[in-house]
């Protein structure tokens, strides 16, 4: 029965990761390919994962609800990620904007973790230990490597975003709220999507068939599915737990970048790959008790 659990757990927490990952190779594609520009794309985007909720809320339930006095600051975390997320990608590559992403989201539910004294056995702290020397290892500057700052720090401030919007997950578990918490959370982070008119000069926006579909497929599909799973798996792990799972997710974003938009595999990112997946199966891994 528990390793019944434990699969179906596996299962959707790499549907999640692997949904998590597609975001990135979405909106590259859309920007880099002037689809779209990056509110429209962010704007669609939560509005067809909203749409897709509210009609699997619908189908389950027979009926629609909106929380007016709830989910506010997480829906503002959501929007802030989502369009933080999009604008970064202007500029940086779908592998390091995934890695700088889930770097600064992994320091910061550690953080949180040991403020609540969460418990780490020396598999989690090898494991941390482990992939963050993946991460360094592949960060590291080199005499190619150049990064535009402004474009960096709005992706630094989409990951503590996420963070912040993972770690209010943690209690969508309570009485099966995960698929209503995760729709009313789009439907706020929406409205705070048309309040950010007012600060963008609507001339400049754009779309195209192919950047409607895009949205699309990152709205309903990789967003809307991907993180009610996500909503649903994060009351069932600690907040480490989740933090370090979602170190896998740069991983999938630089290979599917390689095949999707023609970036190089290189030496340290395949020697980085396998130092990040070690640790995180390290974390995995549990302490036997002794038997006295």
């Amino acid at each position: 029965m528990n390793a019944k659990i434990d699969l179906n757990l596996m299962i959707l927490g790499f549907l999640s990761i692997l949904f998590l990952g597609l975001n990135s190779i979405f909106c590259k594609i859309a920007l880099v390919n002037s689809y779209t520009d990056a509110y429209t794309f962010t704007l669609l985007r939560l509005i067809f994962a909203t749409i897709t909720l509210m009609l699997i809320y619908i189908i389950k339930h027979k009926n629609i609800k909106i929380e007016l006095k709830k989910n506010w600051f997480s829906g503002f975390a959501l929007f802030l990620y989502a369009i933080s997320f999009s604008y970064s990608y202007l500029s940086l590559d779908a592998g390091f904007g995934t890695l700088l992403l889930f770097a600064v989201v992994q320091i910061t539910m550690l953080s949180v973790a040991i403020f609540f004294k969460e418990k780490f056995n020396i598999y989690k702290i090898i494991g941390v230990n482990t992939a963050f020397a993946g991460l360094i290892y592949l960060l590291y500057p080199k005499q190619e490597f150049s990064v535009d700052l402004f474009y960096a720090f709005l992706m630094i401030i989409a990951g503590l975003a996420w963070a912040i919007y993972s770690i209010f997950g943690k209690s969508s578990g309570k009485d099966n709220m995960a698929l209503f918490n995760t729709m009313d959370n789009f439907i706020k982070a929406t409205i705070f999507s048309i309040i950010f008119l007012v600060f963008i000069d609507i001339n400049l926006s754009f779309i195209t068939y192919e950047g409607v579909l895009y949205a699309f497929l990152s709205g309903s599909i990789t967003s809307g599915l991907g993180y009610l799973m996500w909503y649903s798996l994060l009351p069932k792990m600690q907040i480490n737990t989740a933090g370090i799972l979602q170190l896998l997710v740069p991983l999938i974003s630089i290979v599917l970048s390689v095949i999707f938009l023609d970036e190089v595999l290189t030496q340290t990112l395949i020697i980085s790959s396998i130092l990040v997946c070690f640790g995180v199966l390290m974390t995995f891994k549990k302490v036997k008790e002794k038997i006295l």
